[in-house]
């Protein structure tokens, strides 16, 4: 009896895996938008920007 209680839940979670993937979705859609892995050909800087106010110090 034991075994086949174990099996019977065994049998009832696979069977809940197997709902919620079919339902959380993998759709084969193609027009999914993938992101951009590559590295940038050129090395992008950003220079340190320096901001005056009203008197024309620099801050």
């Amino acid at each position: 009896m034991g075994q086949r209680a174990l099996r019977s839940i065994l049998v009832a979670t696979f069977s809940a895996v197997v709902a919620l993937g079919v339902l959380s979705g993998h759709s084969g859609a193609k027009g999914d938008v993938r992101a951009d892995t590559r590295w940038p050909a050129v090395a992008v800087t950003s220079a340190p920007t320096e901001t005056a106010d009203s008197s024309g110090e620099l801050m």
